[in-house]
């Protein structure tokens, strides 16, 4: 399963007035695993920013003059996110962009690029109903550091957003999913389940030593909890053990 993480910074709020992209970021995730394979363009939008959208990116004319224009890194975006699902924060936004900017080209929207959008802001207003959702937000919620993020980035907040999702996502019933899709795929073979019962399994007996050790380690929890501890107020399963079953480590 591959999906990609992607994230734009803009020249404003409006791609339907003129804005433009000025940053991209792209970070890849397979089987739910970081691969290290990212995209990230700096691009030049032959405008200038609105002041609000400079004091959230800080990139400046004069850096982007020098870059290359959209059209110019389309195909490799295009490439590189074929086939993929999307994972967006706030997907209309990007994908208005995305969409603005290639029509400029004569391109099909984005969405006839790749797969299945995933819109993780919708994702977080299920699962955080009535709470500030930013990425900021999901952040410290969700216990992924962004103490490095003083201005807004493609990259890095693809990054950041890669871990909230993960987090987000990493339920015990996904996780199972997960593990049962990657075994399916690994082995498409029944194999015959084993019959414990059929087992000889060696019972492995405690020496004095570690019988020693084990009530130091009960004293001690005793002293801690100035009374008795759950373990003492067990009743101890009688010794069934036939000893010729026995074995020594």
């Amino acid at each position: 399963m591959r999906q990609i993480i992607l994230d734009t910074e803009t020249t404003g709020l409006n791609a339907r007035t003129g804005d433009r992209i000025i940053e991209i970021g792209c970070v890849e995730l397979v089987n739910r695993r970081l691969t290290g394979n990212n995209l990230h363009f700096y691009v030049n939008p032959e405008r200038d920013s609105d002041p609000g959208a400079l004091a959230v990116h800080g990139l400046t004319t004069e850096f982007l003059r020098d870059k290359p224009k959209f059209g110019e890194i389309a195909g490799q975006v295009l490439d590189f996110v074929r086939g993929a699902d999307i994972i967006i924060h706030n997907a209309p936004f990007d994908i208005g962009f995305l969409d603005a900017e290639l029509a400029l080209l004569g391109l099909p929207g984005f969405r006839d690029h790749c797969g299945e959008i995933i819109d993780t802001l919708v994702q977080a207003k299920q699962l955080f109903p009535g709470k500030r959702n930013s990425l900021d937000a999901l952040c410290d919620r969700l216990g992924v550091s962004n103490a490095h993020r003083t201005l807004h980035g493609a990259l890095l907040d693809s990054e950041l957003l890669a871990e909230v999702y993960l987090a987000m996502t990493r339920g015990q019933e996904s996780l199972v999913i997960d593990m049962l899709n990657e075994t399916a795929e690994k082995n498409d073979i029944a194999t015959p389940g084993v019959k414990i019962d059929m087992l000889a399994l060696p019972v492995i007996a405690a020496n004095d030593d570690e019988l020693a050790a084990h009530q130091a380690v009960l004293d001690g929890l005793d002293k801690a909890l100035k009374g008795t501890s759950v373990w003492r107020t067990q009743p101890v399963a009688a010794d069934t053990t036939n000893p010729a079953d026995v074995q020594a480590v």
